[in-house]
């Protein structure tokens, strides 16, 4: 069975999860040839290990926080703050608390 999407122009809720965000699950919001939109859920003491993709990309935490790293510099990145980085720097993160992270991709080929 194929992921839902969203399509073009439909309305997506991305508010905070709150009570229930120790129950939410990643999921990718919409893809499409040079885009890619993903809610990221990171429980605390959850580490996303270092890794890089081609295209840019953007993270904005949506509520928690995590220790971000980029650039050789770890900081904290707490719910209102968001990020971009160049494609190809290599990445990571682990949950200080429980996080929900709005994710965009571009997808260079």
């Amino acid at each position: 069975m194929a992921i839902p999407h969203a399509a073009s122009g439909q309305l997506v809720d991305v508010q905070p999860l709150a009570g229930k965000l120790s129950e939410g699950r990643t999921v990718a919001l919409f893809k499409s040839e040079e885009l890619e939109v993903m809610r990221l859920i990171v429980p605390a003491g959850k580490t996303v290990p270092s890794h890089q993709v081609k295209g840019e990309i953007t993270v904005q935490c949506l509520e928690g926080e995590v220790a971000f790293t980029a650039n050789g510099l770890t900081q904290p990145m707490k719910a209102g703050q968001l990020l971009w980085l160049a494609g190809g720097v290599p990445h990571g993160l682990t949950a200080v608390r429980d996080a929900s992270l709005l994710v965009t991709l571009h997808l260079r080929k």
